[in-house]
Order: C-alpha cells, then sequence, then structure tokens
C-alpha cells in the first residue's frame, strides 16, 4: 500500500468533470495542483501537495486539442516522478492516436507506439485507458496496461431502454465486428454487419447489410464517432433495409467539424456516447445526442488498482 494508503487525483485539463466525478466516486479529494500556460502557450505543472511516497492517478483524455492535452500528460508525469510519487499512473479514457496503429501505407508513422513511448519515458508505471481502439497497442506499451471497457455501462442502459426480442446488433464496419460480437452476446440479440465499400476514388461509399434487419431496432456499436458520416449513412442503409428505429451506442465522441450538427439532422433516433471526452455544449444541446457517465466504472478500477486487487473481475 501507498504511504498511509494515500490515493491521489491529479487532473490535468481535458475532462475536469470526469476527474471530479471519479474523486467523489472514491471519496477522495483532489489534489491539488495547476496546470498552465505561459505568454507563449508553454505549459506549467506544478503539483501543491506532498506526494512523496503516494499512488498517483492522473486522469487527462488526450481529446482535442490532442497534442495540449497529451503534453499535460507528459509533463504533469514528470513532475510527479520528480516529487518521488511511488507510483504513476496514467489515466487516459480516451488514447488519442490510436488510429494510427499501423502502416496504412509506405512511409507513415505509427505514431500510438510513439505516444505510448512518450508515456513511458515520461515516467509512467501503469497506464489505464477505456476501449482501445486496437486491443493490441496495449503491447505497444512495456509497463502495465489495462483496457477497461465501456459495454457493461452500455448494457445496462440498454436492458432498461429497450425491448430485447426485437433488438439487432449492427457493426458499421467489417472491423468492428469483433466489439459488436461482444455487445450482441451481452445482450443475447442477433448481429448484422455493414460492408461498406468505395468502387473507384471520388465515388460515394456503397453500404451493403449483412443480416436480416426488417422489422428490428437496429443498434449500432463503434469505438469512435469523429465526422458522423460513415454513422449517419450505415442508420440509412439500415432504415431502407426496412430496420424500424435505429441508435448508436459509441464509447468516445470525439464529433469534430460539424459532426454534431450531421447526427442532428439525420435518421438516427438517439446517438449515445460516454464522457471518455468532456462533451462540448453543442453535444448537450443536441437533441438526439446522451452521454453515459463512465466515472464509476474507472473509479472502480482506480481503487482495485490501488488496492491490487483484480481489475478485470469488473467485466465477468
Amino acid at each position: 500500500m501507498a504511504k498511509n494508503g494515500a490515493i491521489k487525483l491529479v487532473a490535468g485539463n481535458s475532462n475536469p468533470a470526469l476527474a471530479a466525478e471519479i474523486c467523489e466516486y472514491l471519496k477522495v479529494p483532489m489534489t491539488k495542483a495547476v496546470v498552465r500556460r505561459f505568454a507563449d502557450m508553454e505549459i506549467f505543472v506544478e503539483i501543491q501537495e506532498n506526494v512523496r511516497g503516494a499512488d498517483v492517478f492522473v486522469v487527462q483524455s488526450t481529446s482535442f486539442p490532442a497534442n495540449d492535452h497529451l503534453m499535460e500528460l507528459l509533463i504533469i508525469i514528470d513532475a510527479l516522478r520528480r516529487s518521488s510519487a511511488r507510483r504513476i499512473t496514467a489515466v487516459v479514457p480516451y488514447f488519442g492516436y490510436a488510429r494510427q496503429d499501423r502502416k496504412p501505407g509506405p512511409r507513415t508513422p505509427i505514431s500510438a507506439k510513439l505516444v505510448a513511448n512518450l508515456i513511458t519515458h515520461a515516467g509512467a508505471d501503469r497506464v489505464l485507458t477505456l476501449d482501445l481502439h486496437a486491443g493490441q497497442i496495449q503491447g505497444f506499451f512495456d509497463i502495465p496496461t489495462d483496457n477497461l471497457f465501456a459495454a457493461p455501462v452500455m448494457v445496462r442502459d440498454i436492458k432498461e431502454r429497450f425491448d430485447l426480442s426485437k433488438l439487432m446488433v449492427v457493426s458499421p464496419d467489417v472491423g468492428g465486428v469483433v466489439r459488436a460480437r461482444g455487445l450482441a452476446k451481452r445482450i443475447n440479440a442477433p448481429l448484422a454487419i455493414i460492408d461498406k465499400r468505395r468502387e473507384r476514388a471520388g465515388e460515394s461509399e456503397v453500404m451493403n447489410v449483412i443480416g436480416e434487419v426488417a422489422g428490428h431496432t437496429c443498434i449500432l456499436v463503434d469505438d469512435i464517432v469523429d465526422s458522423g458520416g460513415t454513422l449517419v449513412n450505415a442508420a440509412d442503409a439500415l432504415l431502407d433495409q426496412g430496420a424500424t428505429d435505429v441508435y448508436a451506442y459509441i464509447t468516445h465522441g470525439v464529433l469534430s467539424g460539424g459532426a454534431v450538427a450531421r447526427v442532428n439532422k439525420s435518421r438516427l433516433k438517439e446517438l449515445v456516447i460516454t464522457d471518455s471526452i468532456q462533451p462540448t455544449k453543442e453535444v448537450q444541446a443536441a437533441k438526439n445526442i446522451r452521454v453515459l457517465p463512465i466515472a464509476h466504472l474507472i473509479g472502480e478500477a482506480i481503487g482495485r488498482t490501488a488496492h491490487e486487487e483484480s481489475v478485470s473481475s469488473l467485466f465477468d
């Protein structure tokens, strides 16, 4: 155990609301720290409490602006390491750069590995994250990495709101089948897949629905919604095939550019996201976007990590 059994939580500026809710769940006060900018936008961090020998958790998603928030995370970790914290866990609910997990073409980077190296070299002892874009990113880290799943939180919500006998879980692309199948298994629902392809560059995507969706309430499941284009097109394709309603449950609501307006105007009945990325005012005002809180899931994982208990049993 840490000194006096102390768990310390430090938050960067990416998602202070989530950090505050995690503190509330764990019944620990937020560690006093200053994370501010100099005039030229350099980041300065000062931890204003003694953390020597403590078990410190740094809550920081690397969401927009991704580079600022990543740099904050690295500098906070460095400040804690130089303050003799016993163990530093980077709690990164949304791990940015995760989509760059392989070389899609010649002379391209694998930025997810670079970011993993940066976090490790800054001095983190472990990483706690949520629904990584690709599970194998855990192997990019040479330190213990726990990849939590939002599925149990989503399943609870789905069971409260839907008639399960009429549901069908849909993967919006072939790459997300494993994630969608996992959720479908938990609620004992059938699975459909959308196969999207571009016949030629510059032509719009053709969406082929694999599975009988007619008469079903469809739930699209994915880890990231960014521009929202795929989701909106998938909803259209499903409704054209006779689906009664289309909902989407997505872990990380990146929602960049005109995504919120696009979702608002679409035929999607509802988009459900978690607060792994702090929802913007635009998201909060959207009539068909709902936010699921995940503070208790992350808080429970932090508590178990601090007490050296199993984190994987959270998902049994």
